[in-house]
């Protein structure tokens, strides 16, 4: 009862934007409890909120071996790569994931931002596209994300606006 009233108090705190304090009560979790995918799950988003790549990077690589149906650990798990590692990591990682989740906006658009930063704006421009196509909300975050400032910067393909309309 204890492991579940600390995560519940976590929740509630991380809900409140205190970080600090979610993380603690984690951390007071009893030892056999820890490993519950739900601490993990919560951890995780902990971590995230802390900008705390290493450690993050460990920990959503171990939700996505618990929970490889859940394209948003995918997503996480690059996301901490990039910043702790590298981006040819995290391309890596998401290129797996888009083989179970082929149709998860979010992983083409995050391909289509690597593939822009390694120059290749072709290749950013489709994964983008299929974002868009995919969801709607992706236009406007093509619009503003700086990882694609240089296909934004591009001149577009002929018959094509520069808009990333699909």
């Amino acid at each position: 009862m204890q492991s579940k009233w600390r995560l519940s108090h976590a929740q509630g705190y991380l809900g409140l934007g205190m970080v600090a304090e979610a993380a603690a009560e984690l951390d007071r979790i009893p030892a056999p409890d820890r490993d519950a995918t739900e601490v993990l799950t919560l951890r995780v988003a902990v971590l995230q909120e802390q900008q705390n790549w290493p450690a993050l990077r460990v920990a959503a690589g171990e939700f996505v071996r618990r929970a490889p149906g859940e394209a948003a650990g995918w997503v996480t798990w690059a996301y901490a790569l990039r910043r702790a590692d590298s981006l040819a990591a995290a391309e890596e990682v998401l290129l797996q994931a888009e083989r179970l989740h082929p149709a998860e906006p979010t992983i083409q658009f995050n391909l289509g931002c690597y593939a822009c930063q390694r120059g290749d704006l072709t290749a950013a421009r489709t994964r983008v596209d299929r974002a868009i196509a995919l969801d709607q909300k992706f236009l406007h975050l093509a619009a503003t994300d700086s990882d694609l400032a240089p296909l934004r910067a591009a001149p577009p393909p002929p018959g094509r606006s520069a808009d990333f309309a699909v």
